[in-house]
């Protein structure tokens, strides 16, 4: 292509030629030129308009924006109502959650009336309308309040719950000597040496020599010695001034001051002491009085093995003076 530029004050022409790849370039810069004023005009036209309130272009702004704004509240309500039945269901589960905490509050020894600040909420989200924002919003103000509630009361029934294990295992429920039989009684009975009567403080577990002798409970040892009547002799404080007192055995396994776990060996049986064989001498004393041990044990256990081997010959017999 060829383009002659003539300029009629000078009396000069100029001529250009454009080849193929000239001429597309030239067309795209021209385009390029052309589209970036026609935006600029259009945006400047448009924004003068609907700042000044021109008929037309305020009418095109205003229908601009309302589309605009019809899109964001539609977006806005379908994500509202998807929050809402969201929180329907989480106050549906905190029903349920609050009826088993009610229910497990009883086993703990709790009233969940002692603990609430607020009063608790139920039941599914149900509405005849959306919800508006502020309205979504008190009622997840209202179940974080309700969630707090359970978790305090949560707390306090796991404290419950873990005292009540943990007074249950210090209580001397387990028997010592496991499968021995029973040689003796708790109670009055004739001395075999002297012949008279005599108060057994304890229970006699008829055992093998060596035979392993277990904490009945979980404590501490506060003694452990040779003693002239009980032999070799430990004794292990429970709490709450309860103690149990294994006497005769032939080797001891733990000291004072160690924690001793229910059910942890700490001795084997023997016939140290004064005893006639061997066997192991059992106690229970609560703030320094002997009681029967049975009442405890059967709490843990029956012993029908060991009403059964009564009356039957004796191997060993506690002689300790009372």
């Amino acid at each position: 292509m060829h383009l002659i530029i003539t300029d009629a004050w000078l009396a000069k022409s100029r001529a250009i030629h454009l080849s193929g790849t000239r001429l597309v370039l030239s067309s795209l810069l021209a385009s390029l030129v052309l589209m970036t004023v026609a935006a600029l005009m259009y945006h400047w036209i448009f924004l003068k308009g609907a700042r000044e309130g021109w008929p037309v272009v305020g009418t095109l702004v205003k229908l601009v924006v309302k589309d605009e704004f019809d899109q964001r509240d539609r977006f806005m309500r379908e994500n509202l109502d998807a929050m809402a039945k969201k929180v329907g269901e989480m106050q549906a589960k905190m029903v349920q959650l609050e009826s088993l905490g009610e229910r497990v509050s009883g086993l703990a020894g709790v009233n969940p009336n002692e603990i609430k600040t607020v009063p608790g909420r139920g039941g599914a989200l149900i509405s005849g309308h959306s919800l508006s924002m502020e309205e979504l919003q008190a009622t997840l103000t209202d179940l974080d309040h309700l969630t707090d509630q359970r978790v305090d009361l949560m707390t306090v029934m796991e404290s419950r719950l873990f005292d009540q294990r943990i007074k249950k295992l210090m209580v001397p429920t387990q028997q010592p000597v496991a499968g021995a039989h029973l040689g003796s009684f708790f109670g009055w009975r004739i001395d075999p040496f002297t012949g008279r009567s005599a108060l057994h403080t304890g229970l006699d577990f008829q055992a093998d020599p060596s035979t392993p002798i277990v904490a009945a409970a979980g404590g501490v040892v506060v003694t452990q010695e040779f003693h002239p009547a009980y032999g070799n002799m430990v004794e292990i404080d429970h709490g709450n001034d309860l103690i149990t007192r294994y006497a005769h055995a032939s080797h001891v396994f733990v000291k004072k001051g160690d924690l001793i776990r229910r059910g942890q060996k700490i001795a084997e049986v023997g016939t140290t002491g004064r005893s006639t064989g061997p066997h192991l001498h059992f106690e229970v004393l609560v703030d320094g009085v002997p009681q029967d041990p049975q009442k405890f044990l059967s709490a843990g256990q029956s012993l029908p093995r060991a009403v059964a081997q009564l009356g039957k010959p004796r191997k060993a017999v506690d002689t300790t003076p009372r």
